[in-house]
C-alpha cells in the first residue's frame, strides 16, 4: 500500500528543512537527502527528485549559492546558504511554527483559543 501523503499540507516542509539544515552548514544535495530522513527518523523521507528542485530554486532566489568542489576525487555541488536564505529560513520557521500553534489549539480541543485544555503528553 503506498504511503498516504498530503502534499498541500507539506507544501513548504522541504524548503523549510533544506534552508534549516544549510544554517547549520554547507552540504551537497544527496547529503540533504540523507540528513532529512536520518534527523525525522525517517518520518519524512524526500527523495533527490523533490531536494533538487527546490536547491535549484533556492538558488536562482539568491537564497543560496552553489560551489562545485572535488572531495575523495568526487565532484560535489556544496550549497551555502546567503543572508538572504536566512531571512527566508527565520519567516518559513515563524510561519511554520504559528501553524502547529494552532493545530495543536484544535487537537487539544481549543477551537477558538478560549480556556486551554490540557496539553496532550
Amino acid at each position: 500500500m503506498a504511503r498516504e501523503t498530503n502534499p498541500s499540507f507539506m507544501n513548504g516542509v522541504p524548503e523549510l528543512l533544506i534552508l534549516r539544515l544549510l544554517q547549520q552548514g554547507e552540504m551537497y544535495g544527496y547529503e540533504i537527502v540523507q540528513a532529512i530522513r536520518d534527523r525525522t527518523g525517517a518520518s519524512i523521507a524526500l527523495g533527490e527528485g523533490v531536494v533538487y528542485p527546490v536547491l535549484h530554486a533556492l538558488e536562482r532566489d539568491g537564497a543560496l549559492t552553489a560551489q562545485r568542489k572535488s572531495v575523495n576525487g568526487r565532484s560535489r555541488i556544496y550549497y551555502s546558504l546567503t543572508p538572504s536564505g536566512s531571512l527566508r529560513l527565520s519567516h518559513l520557521a515563524a510561519t511554520w511554527t504559528s501553524l502547529t500553534h494552532s493545530i495543536q489549539l484544535v487537537l487539544n480541543g481549543n477551537p477558538n483559543g478560549g480556556h486551554h485544555a490540557p496539553t496532550l503528553s
